[in-house]
């Protein structure tokens, strides 16, 4: 088939490499507009288009596809197929409707679950058990439409973002290449929309740890935003940003004698910190303009740094 390919970052470059290692052929890219990037806020073209440039296809970086002229070029390229991995900009109808079979969207959990923008790491931070890539026809609305194929993957308990995003980096371009092979032969799958959920933006503020919250939700946080925005939590008026932790254990009487907040003990086991139901150990931090360091290393030379009793806010 002809394929137009749409998409940005490293997850959607990874997708492309792997149709250009397929029997399709790559007609042409689009990709987000070259942005500032870097201490000197150089333009720094897309991970999507520089393997598009490497392989001599041509690449389309419009501001919008709404505009009748981005509508006519994409027209002229007469594509069967148009695939779409984490582009970024909005399909109109008159798009979705150019190609012989329409656009298809690699997405990032297992739909109708977590339809957004940060599928990912709400997966991680709802504690879910699985994931997996949707391959869907794409129609107007936001990842509503019909489902192609779903491949799955187990989410561990050890898992980050971080982590989970390579893990389906990994699976989603095979998934892919086979989906396309066979889509002339698929029965599309209606989603229910009743079984929906949002898989809201992030925000920086939204990654502070509040320690009225459950230990094992603060632990979810921690993992769901490594690695962006990052946990984090104020101390003496120094952001802290925390990227491991693990669950302690506090016994019913020992609960009732603390408040969430309070710093337990901090020692090379970590820093323990007592949360709504339990205990939080924090195990790697980053102190207020230095590097991420593990708290046995942070203990050495500031031990000073929390006490026991000392509550966090």
């Amino acid at each position: 088939m002809r394929i137009v390919f749409a998409g940005t970052p490293d997850f959607a470059a990874s997708h492309l490499s792997a149709l250009l290692d397929s029997e399709h052929e790559v007609i042409g890219v689009y990709t987000q507009p070259d942005r500032p990037a870097g201490r000197g806020k150089k333009l720094s073209a897309s991970a999507v288009k520089q393997l598009a440039l490497a392989h001599q296809i041509d690449v389309y970086q419009p501001d919008t596809l709404k505009s009748i002229g981005a509508q006519e070029t994409l027209a002229s390229l007469q594509a069967d197929l148009m695939i779409v991995v984490a582009y970024g900009l909005i399909l109109p109808k008159a798009v979705l409707n150019t190609p012989r079979l329409g656009c298809i969207n690699v997405h990032g959990s297992l739909l109708p679950k977590w339809r957004g923008a940060a599928p990912i790491q709400r997966a991680v931070w709802a504690g879910d058990s699985k994931t997996g890539v949707t391959i869907m026809q794409m129609d107007e609305g936001l990842d509503t439409g019909d489902i192609l194929a779903t491949f799955e993957l187990d989410i561990e308990a050890s898992d980050t973002s971080a982590s989970l995003y390579a893990k389906l980096a990994d699976l989603g371009p095979p998934s892919l290449v086979k989906t396309i092979n066979d889509i002339e032969s698929i029965k599309p799958l209606a989603q229910n929309n009743e079984e929906a959920t949002h898989a809201a933006k992030l925000s920086k503020q939204e990654a502070y740890l509040d320690w009225q919250q459950s230990a094992e939700q603060l632990e979810r946080n921690i993992r769901a935003f490594n690695p962006w925005p990052v946990a984090w939590f104020s101390h003496n008026e120094q952001v802290i940003k925390v990227w491991k932790a693990e669950l302690g254990s506090q016994t019913n009487s020992e609960a009732l004698l603390t408040k969430p907040g309070e710093v337990l003990k901090f020692d090379k086991s970590g820093l323990h910190i007592a949360s709504l139901d339990g205990v939080l150990i924090i195990t790697e931090m980053q102190l207020a303009g230095k590097k991420a360091q593990a708290v046995d290393q942070i203990v050495n030379g500031q031990a000073q740094l929390f006490s026991a009793g000392e509550q966090l806010v």
